[in-house]
Parts: C-alpha cells; structure tokens; sequence
C-alpha cells in the first residue's frame, strides 16, 4: 500500500472490532516519516482492558512518543500542531466513553468537547490520523444509553468526516477509501 506523498490533513479510519483499522493506522504514520504521537484514549478499568493497553504499547515503535488522554483530545493536537508531526489517535469511541459516562459527563460537557475537537482538527497543521469504531451498522439498541452512545458516535463520525481529507472504512483488513486520495 503507498501512501499520497507528503499527505498532511485529516483521516478518518473507521470500522468494526478487529477489523484491521489500528493496524492500517499505525502503517500509515510509520509510512509518513513524521514524527509520529500516538495519543492512547483508553484507560485500564479492568485487568482484561490493562492487558490489552499492554499488549499495544509492546506492538507500537518504541521511539514514538505516547500521550495518554481519555478526555483532553483538543488540548493534545493543540500542543502537537508542528508540520512535522503525525498524531495517531486511537480511538474515538473510548474517547466518546470517556466523555459521555465519566464521572464529571453532561450533555453540555460532551457538546463542548466535541466543538473543541473539531476546531482543533481544523487548526492542524501535520497529519492527523483518527482511528473509530464504526458501530451504526447494526440493530438499534434496546437501552436508552446504548441508543445515546451509538448516536452521538454516528454524528461524531459524520461532522470529522466532512472535515476530513480522508475516510478509510476498513473491512476484514481490507481498506476502502471512501473520501479523498488513495491509499
């Protein structure tokens, strides 16, 4: 897979559990030579969930630089925006998470978070890679908070993917370029 040379702007990778979207994403900041961060949203609520953030951190090149922020996304492209940087943000629904159901979580709150992000992301000036699991794809939930997450992840996707210069839905390992140049 070859990567538009020089790529700076915004991606959006997209697609379900094990679908190979953290893989295509860490390709893709390797192949961009850039200084790359790697910005981990999730955090360790269980030992099963530890274990997984471990097993990450071993896959990852040891010479990128790690933030880990479950909330702040804005603020961390903010200080990473160098022309020379590619920030890898994985993912957006811990993320989304975080900032629905966390302790300190209002409708307000998350509103302001989300603006915040999108200002931020159209402040860049490197290479922003987003990493999102795709969830509106099956049956609409029973729960009301089940309804609220899936929602609010699907208009999440829809205003970065507007903004973006590429949308990557990622199938079986299999990238589909859905906007923008390709892979």
């Amino acid at each position: 897979m070859a990567v538009v040379a020089g790529f700076i702007g915004t991606e959006l990778i997209l697609g379900g559990a094990r679908s190979g979207k953290s893989n295509l994403a860490e390709t893709l900041a390797i192949e961009s030579g850039m200084d790359v961060v790697y910005v981990a949203t999730a955090t360790a609520g269980d030992a099963e969930m530890a274990a997984r953030i471990a097993r990450h951190k071993m896959q990852r090149p040891q010479h990128w630089q790690l933030v880990e922020e479950p909330l702040e996304l804005a603020a961390v492209i903010r200080s990473h925006n160098e022309p020379n940087h590619c920030l890898l943000i994985d993912c957006l629904t811990l993320w989304l998470t975080n900032c629905l159901f966390g302790p300190s979580a209002t409708s307000q709150s998350w509103l302001e978070q989300k603006q915040d992000l999108l200002q931020a992301l159209s402040e860049a000036k490197g290479r922003i890679i987003l990493v999102s699991n795709e969830v509106g794809q099956g049956v609409v939930p029973m729960g009301e908070i089940t309804r609220q997450f899936v929602d609010e992840s699907g208009w999440l996707h829809q205003a970065i993917a507007k903004q973006a210069e590429r949308v990557v839905f990622v199938t079986a390992g299999i990238p589909q370029v859905l906007k923008g140049p390709a892979l």
